[in-house]
Order: C-alpha cells, then sequence, then structure tokens
C-alpha cells in the first residue's frame, strides 16, 4: 500500500488536475453544482453497485468518480470564496473529533449502540430540533424508512426483542388482509406501506440491509430472466407465446446456476 507522501501527492495530483480543468476545459468550466448534482447520485448508485457485486477494481474506479465530484465541489465552492477542498476536510475532521468524545475525550462506552445513542444526542446538542433532520427528504422511501428507524432507534425509541418486531409484522399483515377484504384502496395502500415498514425494521434486528437485500434480490431475478430470454431466444419462441410451464423449466435450470 501507498505510504502517506504517496497518498498526500496522489490527491495533490488530482487537485492540480482540477484546477487544470476547470481553466482550459469547455465542459468542465461550464459546470456548476447543479448541473453536477444528477450525476453524482448516478456515481454513488454506480459505486453501491460495485459494492454489492463485491468488485473490489470497479469500487476503486467508482470511488475516484465520487472523489472527482468532491474535488469539483470544493473547486466551485473555493471560486466563489465560500469554502474550498481544505475547509471541506477540516469541517469533517472537527464533526468526527466532536462525534467521537469516547476517543477525544474522556466518555466511556461499552459497545456500538453507546456509540451510536451518543452520536445522536450530541447532534441534538449542536442545535438540531429533531434527530430526523439528519434524514434527506429525497432519499428512496426504503432507504429512508431504514434511516428513520436507525435515527429513533439511536435515542431510545426502539422495541427491546426481535420477536416483538415480527409480531408487530404479523400485525399490520392482518390489517392488510383486512383492508384487501373490504376492497378500500387508498386504506390497502396505507396498510400496504405499514407492512413495508415494518419489515424494514425487522430487517434491522437481523442485522440486514433492507435495500441492499432487496437489490441483491433484483439482480438475482434479473440474470435468471435474461437466462431464461436467452434460452427462449435459442428455441426461436418468444416468451409471450410460451407456457409458464415451460419458461418455468428454464427458470428452475436459473436457479441452479
Amino acid at each position: 500500500m501507498n505510504t502517506r507522501a504517496e497518498q498526500l501527492k496522489a490527491f495533490d495530483r488530482l487537485l492540480t488536475i482540477m484546477d487544470e480543468l476547470r481553466a482550459q476545459c469547455p465542459w468542465d468550466k461550464k459546470q456548476t453544482m447543479e448541473t453536477l448534482r444528477h450525476l453524482t447520485i448516478e456515481e454513488t448508485y454506480e459505486l453501491g453497485d460495485a459494492i454489492l457485486d463485491n468488485d473490489l477494481e470497479e469500487v476503486k474506479k467508482e470511488l475516484g468518480d465520487v472523489l472527482l465530484h468532491i474535488v469539483f465541489y470544493s473547486k466551485i465552492g473555493s471560486e466563489t470564496n465560500d469554502f474550498d477542498i481544505a475547509d471541506v476536510c477540516n469541517s469533517i475532521s472537527e464533526k468526527l473529533i466532536n462525534r467521537h468524545p469516547h476517543i477525544y475525550g474522556d466518555v466511556k462506552v461499552e459497545n456500538e449502540e453507546d456509540v451510536k445513542r451518543n452520536w445522536e444526542n450530541l447532534k441534538l446538542k449542536e442545535g438540531k430540533k429533531s434527530v430526523l433532520e439528519g434524514v434527506p427528504n429525497s432519499l428512496p422511501a426504503l432507504v429512508k424508512a431504514n434511516r428513520i428507524q436507525e435515527k429513533v432507534a439511536g435515542v431510545g425509541f426502539d422495541w427491546e426483542e426481535p420477536h416483538q418486531v415480527w409480531e408487530k409484522v404479523e400485525e399490520e399483515l392482518q390489517e392488510l388482509k383486512a383492508e384487501i377484504d373490504s376492497n378500500n384502496q387508498d386504506a390497502i395502500e396505507s396498510e400496504f406501506g405499514d407492512v413495508l415498514f415494518s419489515m424494514v425494521n425487522y430487517a434491522r434486528f437481523l442485522n440486514v440491509n433492507p435495500e441492499n437485500a432487496l437489490e441483491r434480490t433484483n439482480k438475482k431475478f434479473s440474470k435468471r430472466f435474461k437466462y431464461l430470454e436467452e434460452k427462449a431466444q435459442g428455441l426461436n419462441k418468444p416468451l409471450k407465446e410460451m407456457t409458464l410451464t415451460e419458461m418455468d423449466v428454464f427458470w428452475e435450470e436459473a436457479k441452479k446456476l
């Protein structure tokens, strides 16, 4: 691995390249924080895909793309004298020091849960009115549900045992079933949301990240379906002309791959 001196040299190289691109490249000169925003989101999702695929070479590349965006935003901030990359680094460093008094102070902790509770309590002392202020409104609903539950659990609003959460899941399923029987569409949607929220909560007690779990299933399903499509194409038979029984043969084959 690289030494700290080599790491700093590489970071300095990136900062220099960013300066040159911003001064000389027509595309880079035109970019603003707003024009970069959607690209940053895309790069973050690509990094997430690489992590789930356990493709470490791709993780390295995608981390570079995300780092480029951080440097890019910082360069734009420096041009308006609002902040630069040093301010960004110092800001997060100060936050980490302040949020880890068990490392940089005299606070004692016993485990990870103590650290989480201290973290949320410190944020409230910093002036935040709610522990939920740190949950972005634009997060996808599944990710947001998980973060909401993690946040409130950090200040003690939580179930004590996993079986209690599962009982809540079963309760919500019964309520959903009742609304389905009554054919009330608005109520069905509401209860379906409650089921999903309670399942996300249960996932937390199982130490499962629900977003990762669902995306793994998405990838698994897509891989098997593409196999099915390839087999159908090999038979010169469109999928819509195949029976479910015929398709199931190839689906079972795909599950064994």
